[in-house]
Formats: C-alpha cells, sequence, structure tokens
C-alpha cells in the first residue's frame, strides 16, 4: 500500500471532535437538605430552598427561627461543590435588617452547624433590596451555613441560592477504516 492512502486512511481513523458547551449555571441548593437552630411558628428550614422568591413571610415560602443566640442555617448539599455564588432573599414584608451582619460560610466541615467553616462574604447591609449575590469564586464546601453570630435574633431567609458553573465537555472518535 502507498504510504501515502496509508497516511490518509490513519487520520481518518482517529479524527474527532471535542465539543465544549459554554458555561451553565445550576442551583443545587434545590437538591439539597436544609436545617436551622429552631423552627418559629411554620419558618421551616426548608422553604428557604423550594424554588420561590417571594418575600412575604406570610405567603408560606420563608424560613424564620425563634429568637436565638447566634441564629443559624445550615444546607448540605450531600456532597462538596465548587460554588461561583449564593444569593439570598431577604424578608420584604417586615424587618429586613434582621439579616444585617449575617455571615455566609462555605467548607466541608458539618460540626457546631458549620458556624467555623471558611467565610465566602458578610451581608453588611441588605435592607429592602429583594435579593444580593455574594461572590464565592468557587469556594469549595458541602456545607453552606448563614449565622448570626453573637447575636440574639430571629433569622428569615426567604430564598437561598447556590449557584454552581460548569462546562460540559463532550468526545466523538471517528473511526473508518
Amino acid at each position: 500500500m502507498d504510504g501515502r492512502i496509508f497516511y490518509l486512511l490513519w487520520i481518518v481513523a482517529v479524527t474527532g471532535f471535542i465539543d465544549a458547551t459554554a458555561a451553565q449555571e445550576e442551583n443545587v441548593a434545590l437538591k439539597g437538605f436544609a436545617s436551622q437552630s429552631s423552627n418559629f411558628d411554620d419558618g421551616y428550614a426548608i422553604k428557604a430552598i423550594d424554588g420561590n422568591r417571594d418575600g412575604n413571610y406570610f405567603c408560606g415560602s420563608c424560613t424564620h427561627t425563634k429568637s436565638d443566640l447566634s441564629p443559624w442555617w445550615k444546607l448540605d448539599l450531600q456532597q462538596t461543590h465548587k460554588v461561583s455564588s449564593i444569593t439570598i432573599t431577604n424578608r420584604q414584608d417586615a424587618v429586613p435588617e434582621r439579616l444585617n451582619g449575617a455571615e455566609i460560610r462555605i467548607g466541608d466541615n458539618p460540626a457546631h452547624s458549620g458556624i467555623q467553616n471558611p467565610r465566602c462574604g458578610v451581608i453588611s447591609s441588605i435592607g429592602k433590596n429583594p435579593s444580593v449575590t455574594f461572590q464565592c469564586n468557587g469556594m469549595k464546601g458541602r456545607y453552606v451555613t448563614i449565622v448570626n453570630s453573637g447575636r440574639k435574633e430571629f433569622l428569615t431567609l426567604c430564598e437561598v441560592e447556590d449557584i454552581l458553573d460548569f462546562i460540559t465537555l463532550r468526545f466523538c472518535a471517528v473511526i473508518a477504516f
């Protein structure tokens, strides 16, 4: 067989392509398990990951703890993820200042409700802004905790979204003889 023909057949046999899909976002909070320091009325922890951003507590989509010392809310993502950002929807019908000073923590340590994990950000003043996004720049962790450290306060969250960026890679090899 002529060397040029063999070379041409070899190129066709190993030709393939890699297809990279553009970066996409996924809210992994919807697949997690939530808990909190205590429950006030119907303000169960799971309501912060129900996909409903309604900021009116009385419409049934917000969490609410009792007036605890250092109240916390924790999300178990079931495995370690690289979190690019956290979006928090605050209560809009009343007392939005309760979240001021709360810390967002991400890490793999479940002890002490995750409040000793590295800090992604501090909610300095959320006010009546419906939703605020904090960039976590790929912090790794299984647990996301929001805590009002050192304060005796109620903690109310209407939605917490944990966003991951990911790229889908696909390889296709064409083998022809």
